[in-house]
């Protein structure tokens, strides 16, 4: 058990570096758009936002490669299986065709929806109440939220990697907290996707080489909605108040992304601007306008992903334990940090914010 999972984790790695190796290699211009817009992108270089293709890479072939191995079953017939694998497709290619084309908004919005769907009619559901229509919709906003929270978090090097290798880590811990460490199908491919964020935080990291992309946010939007439905919002259902605390673990686990969005949205709102446009104004900006460098500010992003999936995976143990309510203290953490960088926003600004 334990030599399959470590080598799910060693494939994950080998698999993305050789992928984003290849990419590096033979992309002079591919994936590098906008090479005279330096507005909304961080960085003023251009660089290939192709990075995120290794995900899909990673993700497929793990698939595969679990069928190598003769006792374990056919994964293609697995019905939520089929569901991650076909809104992941999905998401993926029109994160894709992002990259190349730059596709309106609209479009990416009605393909996130999609996917949620996708994920209803395959039984990967958020059940709250006993309202299916209540479900479903939570299903669809959260596939749509984590689609566009993550893709507005990637917006400096190594962010994004790095908070969504600790949610995987969350989940597979989860996991394993709840139904006992074992080799399935499914920890298999956390370990593999594991492997494949670390191998493109290699290249990703400040000063990094590539970009993640719209191809590798989306379809890992997608990948991390999926996941969290079984492996959090559901471990409330041990409990007799399952919607608030599989609610408050996803919440701290989202710890950075849900305090960079809603940071945004906040002052976007009051500048009478869109949320959805693009703009140098993320909290990791603001460090920056603080007087940090770029490698400080993702030491200080990975602290926080360090610290939400402890204590995620300690609420997790909680509930488990029939000590739910004790747990429920650990949503100090989120609100802390997002009091701390909302108010690094509103102290620290660029010359041309308001």
């Amino acid at each position: 058990m334990h030599i399959q999972l470590v080598i799910f984790l060693i494939f994950g790695v080998v698999a993305a570096t050789i992928t984003n190796v290849l990419l590096l290699n033979f992309s002079q211009s591919l994936g590098i758009r906008n090479k005279n817009d330096i507005t909304v992108r961080w960085s003023n270089q251009s660089k290939p936002s192709l990075g995120g293709i290794s995900f899909f890479v990673v993700f497929v072939f793990a698939s595969l490669f679990y069928s190598f191995f003769p006792q374990n079953e056919y994964i293609f017939h697995n019905r939520e299986f089929i569901g991650l694998f076909i809104a992941g497709t999905l998401a993926f290619l029109m994160g894709l065709a992002d990259d190349a084309y730059n596709t309106k908004p609209l479009i990416k919005f009605g393909v996130q929806i999609a996917c949620g769907i996708v994920l209803i009619k395959t039984d990967s559901v958020i059940e709250i109440s006993q309202f299916t229509w209540l479900n479903n919709a939570l299903t669809i906003f959260w596939v749509v939220l984590l689609m566009n929270s993550l893709n507005m978090l990637d917006n400096m090097d190594g962010i994004t990697g790095t908070v969504v290798l600790f949610i995987t880590i969350t989940c597979l811990g989860s996991n394993w907290i709840i139904n006992g460490m074992n080799a399935d199908f499914w920890s298999l491919l956390y370990c593999a996707m594991i492997g494949g964020f670390i191998g493109f935080l290699r290249y990703n990291i400040h000063p990094s080489k590539l970009f993640m992309g719209d191809a590798g946010s989306q379809f890992i939007g997608l990948f991390i909605a999926f996941i969290t439905i079984d492996d959090l919002w559901m471990v409330g259902t041990a409990t007799d108040y399952k919607l608030w605390i599989g609610a408050a673990i996803v919440t701290v686990c989202f710890t950075a992304p849900f305090s960079d969005t809603l940071t945004v949205v906040i002052n976007r709102l009051k500048r009478g601007q869109s949320p959805m446009v693009g703009g140098k104004d993320h909290t990791t900006h603001h460090l920056v306008y603080a007087g940090m460098n770029d490698l400080k500010v993702w030491y200080i992003f990975l602290v926080i992903s360090i610290l939400a999936c402890i204590f995620s995976l300690t609420m997790v143990f909680l509930v488990t334990d029939n000590l739910s309510k004790v747990g429920t203290v650990f949503i100090v953490f989120p609100i802390f940090i997002f009091l701390t960088l909302f108010g690094v926003t509103l102290k620290y600004k660029a010359k041309n914010l308001k």
